[in-house]
């Protein structure tokens, strides 16, 4: 059996065929490949909020302190919903787990990502993927973005998108990322969600427009990154009413709550 067949099979179950129990199992699972805390490190904390449209999603998040104190984090959304989505994105996650390990940067990591999973495609499978870094000794801010919309940044002078895209992992074989780099300080909030947050649409059928998501995340500027993330989705939920998403919804906050640590741990 091919891994398209399998996942031919998988869609029949996920639409309405799979039992109760197999969907509490899944369920388990992909609960157990997210993360189970919130992180506080010396100046910043990162917090997140997983919402599946169904029992199991296509989303994808984690975030972890590498050997050299530095922060990762990344976040995703593949194509497709349900167990499908679910089983891929535990293949993408598996592959990132693998890389980042080696203390490669966002860009390199996303292009390893890219190549690998090519190397046994799954048609019509793919993800956009976001990788970043943050030193809390510098509190510099680098990343790299395969599709996923541009993070936001909420700061003393306002509220901004950050970087740019690229091309989803997992699509064409030799591609390579930007790496960017935002220097930020104590304060700042920076967003970063997949396109369920951004695509949710009120009860007259209107999207969350860039413009209302920015003047929701501008308020947060004072706020604790839980009481930002708890702000957020009270305000988009008051946006779509009984409508709710109509797909994944994944975001984590990353919030600078003090200066910088005056050096690594060691030195």
């Amino acid at each position: 059996m091919t891994s398209t067949t399998i996942l031919q099979e998988l869609e029949g179950l996920s639409s309405g065929c799979l039992c109760e129990e197999y969907k509490r199992e899944a369920r388990s699972i992909q609960c157990s490949l997210l993360p189970t805390r919130n992180l506080t490190a010396g100046s910043v904390e990162v917090v997140f909020r997983y919402t599946p449209f169904a029992e199991v999603g296509g989303d994808f998040a984690d975030f972890f302190v590498l050997p050299d104190g530095v922060i990762g984090l990344y976040v995703g959304d593949v194509v497709g919903k349900g167990l499908p989505g679910a089983l891929y994105a535990g293949l993408v996650m598996g592959i990132i787990r693998g890389i980042h390990k080696t203390g490669v940067d966002t860009a390199s990591m996303l292009a390893l990502l890219n190549d690998r999973l090519l190397m046994r495609p799954v048609p019509g499978r793919f993800c956009a993927t976001l990788y970043a870094q943050f030193d809390p000794f510098t509190q510099q801010l680098t990343f790299s973005n395969a599709g996923v919309p541009f993070p936001l940044l909420a700061s003393k002078t306002g509220c901004r998108p950050l970087g740019q895209g690229g091309f989803p992992s997992g699509m064409f074989p030799g591609v390579s990322y930007d790496l960017h780099t935002v220097q930020l300080s104590a304060g700042d909030s920076v967003l970063f969600a997949t396109d369920g947050l951004h695509e949710l649409c009120n009860q007259e059928g209107a999207e969350l427009s860039p413009a209302k998501l920015s003047e929701i995340w501008s308020q947060c500027g004072a706020k604790s990154a839980t009481q930002s993330l708890q702000f957020l989705c009270d305000a988009v939920s008051a946006f779509s009413g009984s409508r709710g998403p109509q797909d994944d919804v994944t975001a984590i906050v990353l919030k600078i709550v003090a200066n910088p640590s005056d050096q690594r741990p060691g030195n």
